[in-house]
């Protein structure tokens, strides 16, 4: 059985469930809210399924819609990825590229490196998802990425990794804090003192790292706080509440504040960051050079250039 629906229909779907809003979406897309209405309705008459809740107030995917949207995001990126393979990649190619990454790389070196592809690829949308370590490694599985930034993860048989950096864990306190003045600490040093647990219910990983040399030393640690995200630990530690153990890729560079990081001793604990993709999976020639771009520079190599057309 086929299906015959037009490309405008599945943009106007993506607009609305990005935007939650058939008035953004229209104006994202340049259309009528009439007309994009029509599409959305034409595109659901087709699948015999409703993909959006509609109400005054707000709009809302259903559950089919939910799990159409990396389906049709696909469609047209893999679209994308045949138009562009046409004719390779130039500074006048146009399309999207879109990555799952950690909030920790944006901190750091990925900026560095967006900076340098949009001076050769000025026209080449970026959409970057900023998800903690279990929700990226989805992310990319069910294709909503081409490839991700995140930790290495061996139970991740459909993916393949690329090391880029071993980044290791320091303890991170306010500098008035009774360990800010050793050079390093054990993990021992940290019983008794109230420390701020990031990610553990959000799927960041971080924890699972290092409990198990917790357990090992048979330690028990006064985990006072529960927070989300690295953000949010450092404002804790800036204002005296505690410490964290955090890996160091998550603490700003050149940060003007009053925390301070300590190494954790006597063997260092790292997790290994590099590039995720999807082992039967094929990038776009922009991923790629952006992939190669962020290799590069890890390593400290030159990049190739990307093949044009005559």
């Amino acid at each position: 059985m086929s299906i015959n629906f037009e490309l405008l229909d599945l943009r106007a779907f993506l607009a609305v469930y990005q935007f939650r809003s058939f008035h953004e979406a229209a104006d994202h897309l340049n259309l009528s809210q009439s007309a994009l209405s029509r599409r959305v309705q034409s595109l659901e008459a087709k699948l015999h399924v409703a993909l959006l809740e509609r109400s005054t107030r707000r709009v809302l995917p259903t559950a089919a819609g939910r799990a159409f949207e990396p389906m049709a995001r696909r469609l047209l990126e893999e679209l994308d990825t045949s138009l562009v393979s046409i004719g390779g990649i130039g500074p006048q190619q146009s399309g999207q590229i879109t990555i799952a990454s950690l909030p920790s790389a944006m901190v750091h070196f990925l900026p560095r490196i967006i900076r340098k592809f949009r001076a050769k690829f000025p026209l080449i949308r970026l959409r970057i998802l900023d998800r903690l370590v279990a929700e990226g490694f989805e992310c990319v599985t069910r294709g909503e990425a081409e490839f991700g930034i995140n930790v290495s993860n061996p139970t991740e048989t459909d993916l393949i990794f690329q090391h880029l950096l071993d980044d290791p864990y320091v303890f991170v306190c306010h500098h008035n804090h009774p360990l800010a003045r050793r050079r390093r600490i054990a993990w021992g040093d940290l019983c008794g003192h109230p420390l701020i647990s990031v990610g553990r219910a959000a799927g960041s990983g971080n924890r699972a790292i290092f409990d198990g040399v917790l357990d090992k030393a048979n330690l028990r640690l006064n985990w006072l706080y529960e927070v989300y995200s690295f953000a949010t630990a450092l404002r804790l530690i800036e204002a005296g509440l505690g410490g964290a153990v955090m890996p160091r890729l998550g603490i700003p560079q050149g940060r003007d504040s009053n925390i301070t990081t300590k190494l954790i001793g006597p063997t260092e604990l790292t997790r290994s960051v590099g590039i995720i993709e999807r082992r039967e999976g094929r990038l776009s020639p922009p991923a790629r050079h952006l992939r190669d771009m962020l290799i590069a520079d890890c390593r400290g190599t030159s990049t190739p250039e990307p093949s044009r057309s005559p």
